[in-house]
């Protein structure tokens, strides 16, 4: 049965789920379990699979699939699954096989190939052919990466033309004038509502709720912090928000680094004991002892002000 809380009032902390590997590169299974437990237990809303910092490209079909299986078995919370493929047969096919195992929507992006508005558009109306005019599903608007630039007005256009458009992963950079220019024309009835929710590592989450953001479907390794900040910004309590995002800025930063980023992100979450081992498939990054050094140097700081970050010596680790 598909998980609801998926929709265009969707508000809170989606993780972006990492896909732990083993030592020869197999999927490790075991540790798939035990992170999928850790973002539960931080409290987030949400899960959101097989994406970009999911490594979801460096997967086979089947291990895609097992995947997503297992974690919607598992997850007590929504599960969303990227399904972003330059082939719509295989879009479409992970699309109807995620929402048959119990998955509260899928995620879309376009590809680098796409240009203009119309090749823009005409992907998203393949894409939604593909996986079925009835699933939710979530936009995501990546052009640091992703290399497609998607204008106000074609986000609007995207969303006016797909009823099943519930949400948007508002990953643009600059990005805080983007929400703005979205919410002031929802305000005006000239587009319709759908839940936005920002990523960027976090880097901007201590303005994006003053913004109109409604949370973060984002991938850094203390999803317990961001779920604090979160309810903190709803609170009103913006003051004790800056306080917990200045204190982790410096390893959100760290974080965002282009190319070794994912690297720092699984050292992260096998310190916190969330995965065994932090290796990446090729083609990825790997930290040299030095930048592990660095990363424990700033978990030292962190935890003087952050009980969370408080972690064994990395010697002591098993």
């Amino acid at each position: 049965m598909t998980k609801t809380g998926f929709g265009p009032d969707t508000k809170g902390i989606y993780p972006i789920a990492a896909t732990p590997f083993r030592p020869d590169l197999s999927v490790d299974w075991d540790s798939l379990d035990r992170l999928t437990d850790f973002y539960v237990e931080a409290g987030a809303t949400g899960i959101t699979i097989l994406g970009i910092l999911g490594e979801a490209g460096k997967l086979d079909p089947d291990e895609a699939l097992e995947i997503a299986r297992r974690v919607i078995a598992r997850a007590p919370v929504p599960v969303v699954v990227g399904v972003s493929n330059p082939s719509f047969a295989a879009m479409g096919r992970l699309a109807k096989q995620s929402m048959d195992l119990g998955a509260a929507g899928v995620m879309v992006a376009g590809h680098a190939g796409l240009r203009s508005d119309e090749q823009i558009a005409a992907h998203f109306r393949t894409a939604v052919e593909a996986i079925g005019p009835d699933t939710p599903w979530a936009l995501q608007d990546y052009p640091l990466t992703l290399s497609v630039v998607l204008s106000v007005p074609m986000i609007g256009r995207i969303m006016a033309e797909h009823a099943s458009c519930v949400m948007l992963k508002a990953e643009d950079w600059p990005q805080l004038e983007k929400l703005s220019a979205i919410r002031a024309l929802q305000g005006e009835g000239k587009m319709k509502p759908f839940s936005i929710l920002t990523a960027n590592g976090g880097l901007f989450l201590d303005l994006e709720p003053g913004r109109g953001s409604d949370g973060a479907m984002t991938g850094y390794a203390f999803p317990d912090m961001l779920v604090e900040l979160d309810a903190l910004h709803r609170a009103g309590e913006r003051e004790a928000a800056h306080d917990l995002f200045d204190a982790h800025l410096p390893m959100i930063r760290m974080e965002q680094q282009a190319g070794i980023g994912l690297a720092v992100r699984k050292y992260l979450l096998m310190r916190r004991g969330a995965i065994a081992c932090d290796i990446q498939r090729k083609p990825g990054s790997a930290l040299t002892d030095r930048g592990r050094a660095e990363i424990d140097f700033l978990l030292g700081r962190l935890g003087r002000r952050d009980a969370r970050a408080r972690l064994a010596p990395r010697d002591a680790m098993a």
